[in-house]
């Protein structure tokens, strides 16, 4: 999962998510033509020269492509490794309404076991941490800590290596010191959870936010600025014994995510590797390109190997603007 030069990609929108960014384009979302989107990302060729592992929704996990191989089984023959979404998504807290919890913890060993069945070989669950007047609470970051560190914990008995994903969400007015201020802190609350769970960080994936400035803050940092910022933080956060490191982008565009990532690893080498777990940062062109129309193929596969090829040359520090 942690190949030099290779990443993650996030195809684990939900229904209700992959029909919003279908319709924003004018195409239907069905259980056929979600199908035949997922298909056409997952064959495409040379995918594997840049992609370690893909993180599939329940829905996707399930399906098949039109000749009748299981998803997983086509991504295990390509040599990429089936991942698998196992929260159910981010709820209001108890007692703080304006931020989150994630849920999903009950009954998730059941799951995990039927996941691993059905060929998962990796999971990942999302915290979200939000910024804004107040926020967040120390009883918000601490809450979802302790849900990210028994989810990791259950995965890894269960037999799936646990994407651990604390995110701090770039909606706000807040600059860089802001968000490097508390994704600092929500490291440091899960790594104390995951220690009291006994959770194995040598078989685990981090999978952060960049320090980035907020989308509303009057002045955005550079991306050498984000670089700095975001490897400061996470030498003093992240332990060493962490195999890898798989951004998530966050809402950035895909040239800013690619921009960043390649800066970072500039500034190496780390203890870690650092990669990337994009999704609508890999995707976006692809979608936009494909338009739900079977002609239309091979130009959405063009463009989701040149945008993992672009993160493949980031993640070594070797990628600039000539090669998108």
């Amino acid at each position: 999962m942690v190949a030099p030069g290779k990443g993650i990609l996030a195809a684990d929108e939900s229904s209700g998510t992959i029909t919003k960014r279908f319709e924003a384009i004018g195409i239907e979302s069905t259980f056929d033509s979600r199908r035949d989107y997922r298909q056409a990302l997952l064959t495409t060729p040379g995918l594997e020269e840049f992609i370690s592992g893909v993180i599939l929704y329940d829905e996707t996990i399930r399906q098949s492509t039109a000749d009748g191989v299981a998803f997983p089984k086509l991504l295990e023959g390509l040599g990429i490794m089936p991942g698998i979404k196992v929260d159910t998504g981010a709820m209001p807290l108890p007692g703080s309404p304006d931020e989150k919890i994630t849920e999903g913890l009950d009954g998730l060993p059941k799951r995990v076991a039927e996941y691993v069945s059905l060929g998962a070989k990796f999971a990942k669950w999302r915290a979200v941490i939000t910024i804004g007047d107040g926020i967040p609470t120390d009883y918000c970051i601490q809450a979802n800590a302790a849900a990210l560190a028994r989810y990791a914990s259950i995965c890894q008995e269960g037999g799936l290596v646990p994407i651990v994903e604390p995110e701090v969400l770039m909606d706000w007015e807040n600059d860089v010191d802001r968000c490097a201020e508390v994704t600092k802190k929500a490291h440091e609350a899960v790594f104390a959870a995951l220690d009291l769970h006994r959770v194995a960080l040598d078989g685990i994936i981090l999978k952060p936010n960049m320090a980035i400035s907020g989308k509303k803050s009057a002045t955005q940092a550079s991306v050498d600025e984000v670089a700095a910022a975001t490897v400061k933080l996470l030498t003093s956060t992240v332990p060493e014994s962490v195999p890898g490191i798989a951004f998530l982008s966050g809402g950035q565009s895909a040239d800013v995510a690619t921009a960043h990532l390649n800066a970072m690893n500039k500034l190496g080498p780390h203890p870690w590797q650092l990669s990337f777990s994009y999704g609508r940062a890999l995707q976006d062109d692809a979608l936009n390109a494909w338009k739900g129309e079977a002609s239309n193929v091979e130009a959405a596969q063009a463009a989701l190997y040149g945008r993992s090829k672009d993160n493949s040359l980031a993640s070594k520090g070797e990628y600039t603007p000539q090669q998108a």
